[in-house]
């Protein structure tokens, strides 16, 4: 089991510095951060754009992976998307994982004066986007007339990207997908799936839906003739109806839960002081030394 935090991009720099290093220094093997305009109850907050909060984490950490939670297309087009992504990677050494969804239907989706899409229009976009990016972030050979391709959603003539990536073939591709059309393309193109659940609430039912996706998940790859355990599957523990850094006990359960359904990484949130994933760090620390703490529970203190 691989253990990830999200670490909301809400404190200004240098502070924010701090949660970046301290999630590579206790141990963590990927930190993420969400990729929106504004969301829901925090649109009133501080709230920093996500590309340039990736460069500055890669600047003051070594080792921990770093990623989209998730990247969304209803404000993107992947051609400028790839090549800020890709410079990313190359700033972080190859540190980059890239989780991609559909796009919310929250206020991401409408803040450009963009038109409602049924659920089968955001399929499609995020296919699009999805296949896009998987071309784009491959090795460009020199010389080549560059990468074009004309959709329903996206075109690009000619595209130029960095040059060869940082990581060959490409950087890690994580879809975050319940449906059956999606986990079909996460089987097709991804490295990695990602999940939040459904309903979080009744939490014994969303487990159970959790374990059904997987299974689901299963299924999709035997169809495809893929094996299984080739996907990473990385569960958001927070989407559950509760906190799973309320207390150790709590997040120890959660994650027996999800390795008894196949997932090989989880997510939690960075304790806030007040709201959604309000807790304390001490909780944090705790479960780090325990859990990801260089995985013998001898976690080097942090600061703040």
């Amino acid at each position: 089991m691989r253990f990830g935090i999200v670490i909301l991009p809400q404190h200004d720099w240098p502070e924010a510095a701090r949660y970046w290093r301290d999630a590579d220094a206790l141990g963590f093997d990927h930190a993420w951060t969400y990729d929106h305009l504004a969301w829901r109850g925090l649109a009133g907050e501080r709230w920093h754009a996500t590309v340039p909060t990736l460069t500055a984490a890669a600047t003051v950490t070594t080792r921990i992976g770093l990623g989209t939670f998730v990247a969304s297309p209803n404000y993107r087009h992947p051609v400028p998307f790839a090549k800020d992504i890709a410079t990313v990677d190359q700033i972080a050494g190859g540190r980059v994982r890239l989780g991609v969804g559909s796009g919310g239907t929250g206020f991401d989706a409408f803040v450009l004066g963009q038109a409602e899409l049924t659920p089968r229009e955001r399929h499609e976009r995020f296919a699009e986007f999805a296949q896009a990016l998987d071309t784009l972030l491959r090795f460009e050979r020199p010389g080549d007339d560059g990468i074009s391709f004309e959709g329903t959603w996206y075109t690009a003539d000619g595209a130029r990207m960095v040059g060869e990536p940082a990581q060959l073939p490409r950087m890690p591709l994580h879809l975050a997908a319940n449906g059956p059309r999606g986990l079909e393309l996460t089987v097709r193109i991804a490295d990695g799936w990602i999940t939040t659940g459904g309903d979080p609430s009744d939490p014994e039912a969303w487990w159970r839906g959790v374990g059904e996706l997987s299974h689901r998940l299963d299924e999709t790859c035997a169809a495809a003739g893929r094996e299984p355990g080739s996907l990473a599957r990385t569960l958001s523990l927070d989407s559950a109806g509760q906190y799973s850094l309320s207390s150790v006990d709590t997040f120890e359960e959660a994650v027996g839960r999800a390795d008894a359904l196949g997932f090989t990484d989880v997510v939690a949130h960075w304790p806030r002081p007040d709201g959604i994933y309000a807790g304390r760090e001490a909780v944090l620390e705790e479960v780090a030394s325990r859990f990801a703490g260089l995985r013998d529970g001898t976690a080097p203190p942090v600061s703040g």
